[in-house]
């Protein structure tokens, strides 16, 4: 088989498993998403470095939902110095100072994706997410961070401080592809992972919402030529509660 082949067969083990073993923690994280929603409250999505992929996988998305923030730290983007944003998330307060941006509220949901956990910018989103009474979600991988301590001073790493926590099923150091003959492993599961439980959460969790006789707004595509409400109708109404649309 291919390279293609094997990475497939990668993802789909792993997503196979956590169907299998974590049943209990992705039920606790659909019904307290829809909870969320239900009760006019936001899901807000944080992570730096490529997790802040999987924080804007769920902003102003088609299919995605209107009252989902993304929590976005442009000096932990790559964009604005890709060794510099690495430093960076080790350093405390970096998280009380992006948070200053956003709102979070008592019955918020609350995820924080770091695939290690250990650095200092999501063990206090976490910290602080829990103080303002939101429900706080990790999306980590358990195997990197059990084998790495924290770099925080409270010796804590995210999956410790969570209320719920999703393993999103990746090796230490996350590539877990072997490519013959270079000596290096290739192939990141921990985004297509993550994309995929955010994406399956927020439509199971939209659906128990309207179940209990709530009103979920999703956005449509703006390219798409369809009848019914827009996308900028959409995003007008939530561009009081939802900072950057």
């Amino acid at each position: 088989m291919t390279l293609r082949h094997n990475y497939r067969d990668l993802v789909v083990a792993i997503i196979d498993r956590i169907l299998a073993e974590q049943s209990d923690a992705l039920d606790a994280a659909r019904d307290a998403i829809a909870g969320a929603l239900a009760g006019d409250g936001v899901l807000h999505v944080a992570g730096s470095g490529h997790s802040h992929m999987l924080a804007e996988e769920v902003f102003y998305r088609a299919g995605g939902l209107a009252a989902a923030q993304a929590i976005l730290d442009e000096d932990l983007m790559l964009h604005r110095g890709a060794v510099r944003s690495t430093q960076l998330e080790r350093d405390s307060g970096r998280a009380e100072a992006a948070l200053e941006r956003y709102r979070i509220a008592p019955g918020d949901v609350v995820i924080v994706a770091s695939n290690s956990g250990r650095n200092a910018y999501p063990v206090e989103l976490a910290q602080i997410a829990r103080e303002k009474g939101a429900v706080v979600i990790a999306l980590t991988s358990l195997a990197h961070s059990r084998a790495v301590p924290s770099r925080h001073s409270s010796g804590k790493r995210l999956f410790e401080l969570a209320d719920i926590v999703l393993d999103n099923g990746g090796e230490l150091g996350d590539a877990a592809l072997d490519v013959p003959g270079l000596g290096a492993r290739m192939g990141p599961t921990s985004s297509v992972i993550g994309l995929w439980l955010l994406n399956a959460l927020v439509a199971e969790a939209a659906e128990q919402a309207t179940a209990r006789g709530g009103t979920v707004d999703v956005y449509v595509s703006a390219n798409a030529d369809r009848p019914g409400e827009s996308i900028e109708d959409i995003a007008a109404r939530w561009s009081g509660r939802i900072a950057g649309l």
